[in-house]
């Protein structure tokens, strides 16, 4: 395999200075597996980019929410990949659900959004989900299979990429795709990027579900075998994200 597992914590619009600055001394204090096990890297709002880069503990990486899809300019209130670089901002996260639905991001925009923060050297979680809708009528991996296409049409290579996988209809509601729900969905991701990329970037590409994800589920989600992390969302602003990050322990006994 050799797919390091991969746990990604998406703070969205949340916290005050002090609230972030709880966060961060609960993670620096966490036991969890070494660097060799699992790769963490936590995603505080813009406002908090320095602070959680500068306190939080070094084998633990600090993710924007998003980033503006060229080079920088008369775009008020966006922020473009060269800032990120220049704060030593490593990861962006790119193409979450909330983005595409509450802001119209389509597949392209994102697909273009991903392809230049790689340009500019930063690595991306790059979003894709249906919605119950989309889910009921059948059609979960026509819709995640448009989406990825977006990105692999305008991405060559693929070795700073973590495809996260999250319906819609689990983000925040409690709902969590069954451990083989996510298995179906991550088994078939992987599928189609063997047909239409290549064997190797099946292979070696995380794909770490989203949605839901807490200290309950968390290690039966893991022992997946295509389940290669989580990106997480509520569970990521309490104690239990170590809980979460612990997990990755399964895979070393699976």
């Amino acid at each position: 395999m050799g797919r390091k597992f991969f746990v990604g914590g998406n703070w969205k619009c949340n916290g005050t200075s002090e609230e972030v600055k709880k966060i961060v001394s609960t993670l620096n204090a966490g036991e969890v597996p070494s660097e060799d096990v699992v790769e963490v890297v936590v995603s505080p709002p813009f406002v908090f980019l320095s602070l959680v880069k500068s306190s939080l503990r070094p084998d633990f990486h600090v993710a924007a929410q998003n980033c503006w899809v060229k080079k920088g300019g008369a775009f008020t209130g966006e922020v473009s990949a060269e800032m990120l670089v220049n704060l030593g901002i490593p990861w962006v996260i790119l193409g979450h659900s909330e983005r595409r639905s509450l802001l119209n991001e389509s597949n392209e925009f994102v697909g273009d959004k991903v392809a230049y923060a790689l340009s500019k050297g930063l690595k991306v979680i790059a979003c894709v989900g249906e919605t119950l809708e989309q889910r009921e009528s059948g059609s979960t991996m026509d819709v995640v299979a448009a989406q990825t296409k977006a990105i692999a049409e305008r991405v060559s290579n693929w070795t700073d990429v973590v495809l996260a996988y999250e319906p819609v209809w689990a983000i925040g509601t409690g709902k969590v795709a069954t451990p083989a729900q996510a298995q179906e969905v991550h088994f078939e991701l992987r599928k189609w990027l063997q047909v239409n990329t290549s064997p190797e970037v099946a292979a070696t590409t995380r794909i770490i579900y989203g949605g839901s994800v807490s200290g309950a589920n968390c290690k039966e989600l893991a022992a997946k075998p295509d389940v290669d992390g989580f990106l997480v969302g509520g569970a990521s602003l309490k104690p239990e994200f170590i809980d979460i990050i612990k997990s990755a322990e399964v895979k070393k006994t699976t």
